[in-house]
């Protein structure tokens, strides 16, 4: 069965930094778009970004944009996501979603980021 699996969340200062990771099993995730999304407490879940299936491109929604790079291992069946300059507002659960060649869309059980000081 398919499996998502998010790592890398936690407890950091404002400023700091952290690296999640998506581990990917049951579907031929070379061939599947990858994104991670957020959801903060009380607000709707929200595109933080994505990557093609190869990696060629990539899109980062407006939140975020700018701290962060999402990249990919095909050879690993993983995806990144690298935050920077955290904030207390970026704290929520981020979530890992893949979407096959058939357009069919799977999510992970989430981890979650708290920026505080």
């Amino acid at each position: 069965q398919v499996q998502l699996v998010e790592s890398g969340g936690g407890l950091v200062q404002p400023g700091e930094s952290l690296r999640l990771s998506c581990a990917a099993s049951g579907f031929t995730f070379s061939s599947a778009a990858m994104s991670w999304y957020r959801q903060a407490p009380g607000k709707e879940r929200e595109l933080v970004a994505s990557i093609t299936s190869t990696g060629g491109s990539t899109n980062y929604g407006d939140s975020m944009k700018g701290r962060v790079t999402i990249s990919r291992d095909n050879a690993k069946n993983t995806v990144y996501l690298q935050m920077n300059s955290l904030k207390p507002e970026d704290t929520g659960v981020y979530y890992c979603k893949a979407t096959t060649i058939r357009r069919l869309h799977y999510w992970g059980q989430g981890t979650q980021v708290t920026v505080s000081s």
